[in-house]
């Protein structure tokens, strides 16, 4: 479920339960919430945080508007949503060697 953050401008719909959103991220996607032309609302992505030019992990609908900046360098950079047959109960306590496998697979910028 998201959470809706809403001050001068379009709602800002935030899938981060769970994941602190950082100061620099809501100040940017307040300032994006602001424009004029953006579209019913701004979304952030769990994955959000500051990045150069526009917030990563965000989704900005536009009308009659394109922001170039808004897509960065890292489109897609590794977010995936993927049903799988597993319970918590076939994972082990520990997901660091699962983390390390995704990291090696997927192409990352850290």
């Amino acid at each position: 479920m998201y959470k809706i953050i809403q001050e001068d401008g379009a709602p800002i719909k935030a899938w981060i339960e769970g994941v602190p959103l950082e100061d620099a991220a809501r100040k940017q996607l307040l300032n994006v919430a602001a424009l004029p032309f953006i579209h019913s609302h701004v979304a952030a992505m769990p994955d959000v945080h500051w990045g150069m030019g526009a917030t990563v992990g965000s989704v900005i609908a536009t009308k009659a508007a394109i922001i170039p900046a808004a897509v960065g360098v890292d489109i897609g950079c590794g977010m995936v949503a993927a049903r799988t047959s597993l319970v918590a109960s076939d994972l082990p306590d520990n997901l660091s060697g699962v983390r390390a496998a995704v990291e090696k697979a997927v192409p990352h910028g850290r």
